[in-house]
């Protein structure tokens, strides 16, 4: 089926379409700028959800309870699983999706789990072409999902109107958080476990912490810290409504779209960029035996060598 009527019937509601569409993203089978292309002009209406936080801390259990209410309130689902790449298949590790089998046979919800090897543009960008296809194809909220903190966590999750960072008592999550930046983009936080013993030690530990940033940058609010449990569902009400009120406050002072247009910018700047490195390796390896031998010879130095081959791109 041509692009076209691909993205015909994604717009029209289309699960099937939707899957083949992420699918094509996966892939970065051609046809799928044209399909973005006619998607686009119907996105943006969705509410978009970024969970980030260690392994094991419990964010399927936490967003399974959460679609659960959304569920209830007539809303559609969809869910951008972000999972490690399988070192056999190179494709996601299904884990994820195993934890929120619970919705599969619910019509309203749609769960994707992608890997996180090399997409065009970066893993950011193949999961948010993911959600934006979810979001053109009726969705009215979109979760990001990532395993871990590290930069591939915080730009995806980034992407987000609203981040949340999941994380678990006696880890030590919060001082790794914070090492890898993911507390400074995180909206609210949500202390998982919490009939742990040491889960209201690990509140006030990352409550020590966010006062901390709040005296160096008095002007930035300080996060809500949620306490739920993940086999329960206690808490996940308080977290829903928390972030329904972040988001209401964001967009009434115009922080929502200024962080959707920042968002934007990075999309598109992240996915021009990749297109450079890959041309420029594609021409460094068809000039390789020319240019690195003088540059191997000493009769051109790197620095040199490298502008010639990005003037030439």
């Amino acid at each position: 089926m041509s692009g076209n009527g691909l993205a015909g019937r994604l717009l029209a509601g289309d699960r099937r379409a939707l899957a083949r569409v992420i699918s094509k993203i996966e892939r970065e089978d051609p046809e799928v700028h044209e399909i973005v292309r006619e998607i686009y002009p119907h996105t943006g209406s969705a509410m978009s959800l970024g969970f980030t936080g260690p392994p094991g801390v419990g964010k399927s259990s936490v967003i399974s309870h959460l679609i659960q209410l959304y569920r209830a309130e007539d809303r559609r689902v969809g869910v951008v699983s972000v999972d490690p790449s399988s070192p056999f298949s190179k494709g996601a590790i299904l884990g994820d999706r195993i934890r929120l089998s619970d919705h599969f046979l619910d019509s309203g919800v749609f769960i994707r789990s992608m890997g996180s090897r090399g997409h065009l543009g970066g893993l950011a960008a193949g999961s948010r072409l993911a959600a934006l296809a979810m979001d053109a194809s009726g969705c009215d909220v979109v979760i990001y999902e990532t395993v871990g903190v590290g930069q591939g966590e915080v730009e995806v999750a980034s992407a987000a109107d609203v981040v949340v960072l999941c994380l678990q008592p006696g880890a030590g999550d919060a001082v790794q958080a914070l090492k890898a930046g993911v507390m400074e983009v995180a909206d609210v936080f949500c202390i998982n476990k919490a009939d742990h013993p040491q889960a209201k030690g690990a509140a006030s530990e990352v409550r020590s912490i966010l006062e901390i940033g709040h005296e160096l940058d008095p002007e930035a609010p300080i996060p809500p810290i949620i306490m739920t449990r993940g086999d329960t569902g206690e808490g996940v009400g308080e977290l829903r409504e928390v972030v329904r009120e972040h988001r209401k406050e964001m967009e009434a002072g115009g922080r929502l779209e200024a962080r959707r247009r920042a968002s934007l910018r990075e999309f598109v700047v992240s996915w021009a960029t990749d297109r450079l490195e890959k041309e420029l390796h594609r021409r460094l390896g068809r000039d390789d035996p020319e240019i690195m031998e003088k540059v191997y010879r000493r009769e051109l130095d790197p620095i040199s060598a490298a502008e010639k081959i990005f003037r030439d791109v």
